[in-house]
């Protein structure tokens, strides 16, 4: 009992200044935005198109192989030296030591749930109402933007918000090479044997996903009309992250 009070006393006076948790927050929610963001740069316009013209299958099978193999923490240790001589020679991304190889790692991460939800969405939609468009004259891409997508959104989604918790959660890996957020409180509390920042920089991660999960959800709801959210994910490829 007296650990917890204590704990609870550890958020009260860890809350304020550069390595306070309120900007340990921000550094957290920072990295793994640009991460996931990027990814779905990457592979939702991708995902989309090969979903379309079915010609990514097998692509999209290997994407999972290797995203599932991929370690995070090997990523980051392989990125490091790398984003250390750009960061010299590229002051665009001189954003500190730790978060280049940080958000390679994380993007690495993000890339194949939201490839293959996509690719999977996309491939999943009747095929009736495909040709339906077509015969109605409307072009390929609009036929991927405003027929295909918005019928998928529901699996492309799921893929979005597995991913964000995914990467909240692995974003704590940062701070063993240097980043901050809620990892510098679990490395510093392993190092100094903080039991009280330990568990803090814990519970904040596991706050953090949790409310991350429960965002998206609500998102979810909010953007997509019920009728196409009530599409169910079994009726697409096996493969389907989850």
């Amino acid at each position: 009992m007296d650990f917890f009070v204590d704990l609870i006393q550890w958020f009260g006076d860890n809350w304020s200044g550069d390595t306070g948790w309120v900007a340990r927050t921000w550094e957290h929610l920072w990295i793994s935005g640009v991460a996931v963001v990027a990814a779905m740069a990457v592979a939702i316009p991708l995902g989309a198109w090969l979903g379309h013209t079915g010609r990514g299958g097998l692509i999209a099978v290997s994407v999972v192989n290797i995203g599932r193999a991929l370690p995070s923490f090997g990523i980051i240790a392989l990125a490091l030296p790398l984003t250390i001589w750009l960061a010299r020679t590229t002051p665009l991304i001189d954003s500190g030591i730790g978060f280049a190889p940080t958000v390679v790692a994380l993007f690495f991460l993000a890339l194949p749930p939201i490839f293959t939800n996509t690719y999977a969405g996309v491939r999943g939609v009747d095929a009736d109402i495909v040709e339906a468009a077509r015969g109605m004259g409307i072009g390929e891409r609009k036929i991927v933007t405003e027929v295909e997508m918005p019928i998928a959104s529901p699996v492309i989604l799921t893929g979005i918000r597995v991913t964000a918790v995914q990467v909240v959660a692995t974003a704590t890996l940062g701070a063993l090479v240097g980043f901050g957020g809620y990892g510098r409180f679990i490395v510093d509390g392993i190092a100094t044997q903080d039991r009280l920042e330990l568990v803090g920089g814990a519970v904040l991660v596991a706050l953090l996903s949790i409310l991350t999960e429960v965002g998206f959800s609500v998102l979810e709801r909010v953007v997509i009309p019920g009728g196409i959210r009530r599409r169910r994910r079994s009726d697409v490829d096996p493969f389907l992250a989850t």
